[in-house]
């Protein structure tokens, strides 16, 4: 519906049973309606940013979370913790691909060296304000790139946070992995997926425990085919109050 308002007669015939209350339906179109502003706020912004080219515009933009594309935004400390150990594996002059983890994407942004390239394979198309480092990423394609060429072993750091805890997009989320780097693998997951990592990546599992700003019921956690924690356990330490 490209007007977006929803009433009773828009839906199909053979809907009838689903009629939604009047106070269902405002409280539908409220939210359609606060979506569509908030694209519109988006639009502008990357205009503005792309115009005047002043890119720390889009790092003032906090998206809300899209649970039915199961994003959860990682906390501050997750996010700097992460960061200061991709920069440190690719030094001044790297390159990073951030896989389905927006918000390790955005932190990266704001720290990295001038000379850092970072990319953002991201199934949510809101991000694509960020221009051409954004990325479309569709897990389901594991291998489908607009520039398929230019994307085989080309990033330093793969990081990757697939958005389903099932052995499905995690299989196929490490073939993109596989086929993106050219160094260490860093992936946040569930506990559950101990097993899938180790086998499918030769990844395992660090002591270093990633949070995010609205707690998850599921033990998430950190894995990497390289010393991760030696790096980094000693500042992500949790605090015993």
């Amino acid at each position: 519906m490209s007007s977006e308002i929803v009433n009773n007669e828009s839906l199909p015939a053979d809907d009838e049973d689903l009629e939604l209350s009047e106070s269902s339906l405002a409280a539908l179109n409220e939210f359609l309606a606060e979506r569509k502003e908030r694209e519109e706020k988006l639009r502008q912004i990357a205009e503005a940013a792309e115009t005047s080219q002043q890119q720390n515009l889009l790092d003032e933009v906090d998206l809300d979370e899209d649970w039915q594309l199961s994003q959860f935004w990682y906390d501050d400390l997750t996010s700097q913790v992460l960061a200061d150990e991709v920069l440190r594996l690719v030094g001044e002059t790297g390159s990073v691909a951030c896989l389905s983890c927006p918000t390790l994407y955005k932190h990266l942004r704001k720290v990295k060296h001038s000379g850092v390239t970072v990319r953002l394979l991201e199934f949510d198309t809101r991000f694509s304000m960020y221009g051409t480092d954004f990325v479309f990423y569709d897990y389901r394609s594991p291998l489908e790139f607009p520039s398929k060429e230019a994307m085989s072993s080309s990033f330093d750091v793969v990081v990757a946070d697939p958005p389903f805890l099932s052995e499905e997009c995690l299989t196929k989320t490490a073939l993109t992995m596989r086929y993106l780097s050219k160094g260490p693998l860093i992936l946040c997951t569930g506990a559950v997926m101990e097993q899938l990592a180790d086998r499918l990546l030769h990844l395992k599992m660090c002591s270093f425990r990633p949070s995010h700003r609205n707690n998850l019921a599921n033990d998430f956690r950190c894995y990497a085919n390289y010393d991760f924690d030696a790096h980094v356990v000693q500042q992500s330490a949790p605090v015993t109050i």
